[in-house]
């Protein structure tokens, strides 16, 4: 056949005509645009809204009055007078500041390391997905639901001097004298320290146990098909594997264990001789009690700046870690 005779060339297929330029997409940014235009923009605001009015009122205007305080002489009915930074002055140059700061930090390091570790082991126990294991880890759980209150009430019975209280009947038991507990200025500290970790381990539990499942289940068979015994496998797979859980619950314990208050409060009052006096108790007292809410706020101002500060190093050390 020539070249004269040959077929014609079939025309091109059918397809989408070339896109046009400045022809918006009809895709979910399309979508979003015109959500923008019709003013729909400001629906989740609108859900919001409830939640950000009582947060504006209950926590971050009288956070700014309190920090407005802490400058001030507080004389209610006569009006404040500004005092600069002699709030802060007195609060630092304070002895009894002083030693109730340690008394937080080494009371926040008990409860943080106490209950961190008594998570970990709860958490390590109650892993699986068995019904009866459910049920064992909403009993566990129980501590973190009840009141505060009752919760210290339960134990400032149960931490009964005499010999006839419930632990010194477990320790004449064991041999062991009665012992004083939250009335002995050598016992006290420990006795509130064994109280928060009581009830903050079950919350590090579970968030330990949803850390657990994002734990290759390969590493543990790898493990122990090298005859990795059961506590290497966990020191050398779950916990780094938890490395991420644990700075999140050390801040969330740290911060929990700088602001304790109600279980001093209840069991101890800062006594016995001052012997479990924490930050917050010392701001109650100075605020409330002496009345001198300036020196008060500028106390409260003090613990907010080294909650921010701890959680502030802590992520910079994660940042760094992760790099």
């Amino acid at each position: 056949m020539s070249l004269d005779q040959a077929e014609p060339a079939a025309p091109p297929a059918a397809g989408p005509s070339p896109r046009k330029p400045g022809r918006r997409d009809g895709g979910a940014a399309g979508l979003l645009g015109r959500s923008r235009r019709s003013g729909r923009w400001w629906t989740p605001w609108l859900f919001l809204a409830p939640a950000l009015i009582l947060f504006l009122y209950f926590k971050f205007i009288p956070m700014a009055n309190a920090l407005t305080m802490s400058f001030q002489e507080v004389q209610p009915y006569l009006g404040n007078k500004w005092v600069g930074t002699d709030n802060y002055a007195t609060v630092l140059q304070s002895h009894g500041f002083r030693e109730a700061a340690w008394h937080t930090v080494v009371l926040a390091a008990g409860q943080t390391a106490g209950s961190m570790a008594l998570g970990l082991a709860l958490a390590l126990l109650m892993e699986g997905q068995s019904r009866r294991l459910k049920i064992v880890r909403s009993a566990a759980f129980l501590p973190v639901v009840v009141p505060l209150a009752v919760v210290a009430e339960l134990w400032r019975i149960m931490y009964h001097p005499t010999g006839d209280g419930m632990l010194n009947s477990l320790l004449g038991m064991v041999g062991m004298g009665p012992s004083g507990f939250i009335n002995d200025p050598d016992t006290s500290m420990a006795s509130i320290m064994l109280t928060g970790v009581w009830r903050g381990a079950p919350y590090d539990m579970m968030i330990i146990l949803a850390g657990l499942t994002s734990v290759d289940r390969g590493l543990y068979e790898a493990a122990k098909v090298d005859g990795a015994s059961r506590w290497q496998r966990v020191w050398h797979v779950a916990v780094p594997g938890l490395r991420s859980v644990f700075s999140i619950l050390f801040i969330l314990a740290a911060i929990r264990g700088l602001r304790v208050f109600t279980e001093v409060f209840l069991l101890t009052n800062g006594g016995p001789d001052g012997s479990t006096e924490v930050v917050m108790t010392l701001i109650y007292k100075l605020g409330l009690e002496q009345n001198r809410l300036g020196v008060g706020a500028a106390g409260a101002v003090l613990l907010f700046a080294a909650t921010l500060i701890l959680t502030v190093v802590v992520q910079l050390l994660r940042r760094r870690e992760s790099k």
